[in-house]
């Protein structure tokens, strides 16, 4: 007999023969009577068991059937409004896949009896929770939808080498490895080879994948390895053009999560809300401004730091009433030598979801002198990067884009407390394992 998933079992409500498998997520024994609840990736049902009804050696079986052991189970359908989702089985045969240990070594139906790095210990258990699934799947549709926007607007995926000769950037940490016989680096993001690929005339494109940064910053949003989607496109004239298409993909992603996971959100609590177009923009140097009057000290050139960042929270919500919104313009001493300057400021952008950055992005410098005086000023090695400023002699478009965080953002909508939940296995300062 074919498979049969749980979901459909309960969607469609038919009574007939089946067979589903799955984990055995409980067992409750009322003596004449029990129950079983299996748990396949698309939801649970009950199987129940009458002693009258079932061979003995199948009634006794089911009450030795530890937790987390697999099952297959063959059976026949039943209408029942008692049963969860109002289909039960009635259990013909049982198969045992694969038999679990007695004892678990954290409670997956229960978090508060688990503390988070523990769960991160057994993550392949934990992640059997049905709120951990429901936040992978919400996850899938938050990229599926960034990339069904793309493509039906013309951007092109590439993939983007994970692995450096030099580093990326100054200032932040990289990550050494040793390639073959020579050191190399992860990259901390695909943005110079982004720059590269629209140097080669492929205009608009994305990326999607890993990057990593050896900050030793150990708080509910830093990973050491995190996951971005990525996009540049070329024959911009400012950075408000960028801005305009990450509108639209966070857009589009909300609305591809609230159309396709109805069950997820309400398993997680959380309720969507899609923001409109266009997102409120707050500029440097008119930000030190907001940030005095709210009693901050800061002085121009200044970076923000957490503080500035619930300052300018709130004051977006009382204003504007929005949970997106941009941050523009910031002091041009701060930010990474690729970024276009604007007087003392930069075009750079980076876009905020309830007070925590989920993207950096704005118009890149596409002038040849311009890129070679900016290195300069920041005392960076130019023969380390003529691998990359050397194409930009040869005729580069305007171009400007962005990299939006996978986990930041599906921490973020869920209102999880720490990023950690939001990554299947977590590389941190302090894990590398499982």
């Amino acid at each position: 007999m074919e498979r049969s998933y749980i979901g459909e079992i309960l969607e469609k409500k038919k009574e007939g023969k089946v067979l589903v498998e799955g984990w055995l997520y409980e067992t409750r024994d009322l003596g004449k009577i029990k129950f079983l609840l299996l748990r396949d990736i698309s939801g649970t049902i009950q199987i129940t068991a009458h002693k009258d009804k079932t061979s003995t050696k199948l009634f006794g079986l089911i009450s030795a059937i530890p937790r987390e052991s697999v099952l297959a189970v063959e059976g026949k359908t039943v209408l029942s409004k008692k049963a969860p989702g109002g289909v039960e089985i009635i259990p013909e045969k049982i198969e045992v896949l694969a038999i679990a240990e007695k004892k678990l070594p954290i409670d997956i139906s229960n978090f508060g009896k688990t503390g988070l790095d523990k769960r991160l210990d057994w993550r392949s258990l934990d992640l059997r929770n049905e709120k951990n699934s429901a936040i992978f799947k919400i996850q899938a549709k938050l990229v599926e939808g960034m990339q069904e926007w793309l493509n039906k607007n013309g951007f092109l995926q590439v993939f983007t080498p994970c692995i450096m000769g030099t580093p990326s950037e100054s200032g932040a940490e990289v990550f050494q490895i040793i390639y073959f016989d020579k050191p190399a680096f992860l990259r901390q993001d695909p943005q110079l080879h982004r720059q590269l690929t629209i140097a080669g005339g492929l205009e608009k494109i994305y990326d999607i994948g890993p990057s990593w940064r050896a900050e030793k910053s150990h708080t509910i949003k830093h990973l050491c390895e995190h996951r971005t989607c990525a996009v540049e496109l070329a024959f911009i004239n400012n950075e408000y053009d960028v801005m305009k298409v990450e509108e639209q993909l966070v857009i589009n992603a909300l609305k591809k999560v609230k159309e396709n996971c109805e069950k997820e959100l309400k398993k997680l609590g959380v309720e969507i809300k899609i923001p409109k177009p266009p997102f409120p923009v707050l500029e440097f140097p008119g930000i030190y401004k907001i940030l005095r009057e709210a009693g901050k000290k800061i002085k121009d050139g200044e970076d923000l730091d957490s503080e500035c960042e619930k300052i300018l929270e709130k004051y977006v919500k009382e204003k504007y009433n929005s949970e997106f919104y941009f941050i523009n313009k910031f002091p041009h001493a701060i930010k990474p030598f690729y970024v276009m300057r604007e007087g003392k400021y930069a075009r750079s952008t980076d876009l905020y979801f309830n007070g925590l950055e989920l993207s950096s992005g704005g118009q890149r410098e596409h002038r040849f002198e311009e890129i070679i005086k900016n290195i300069k000023e920041r005392k960076m090695n130019l023969q380390n990067l003529e691998w990359f400023t050397k194409f930009f002699r040869f005729g580069v478009p305007p171009h400007g884009g962005f990299a939006i965080g996978i986990e930041r953002f599906t921490q973020m909508l869920l209102k999880l407390g720490n990023i950690r939940e939001a990554c299947l296995f977590t590389r941190d300062t302090e894990r590398l394992l499982p």
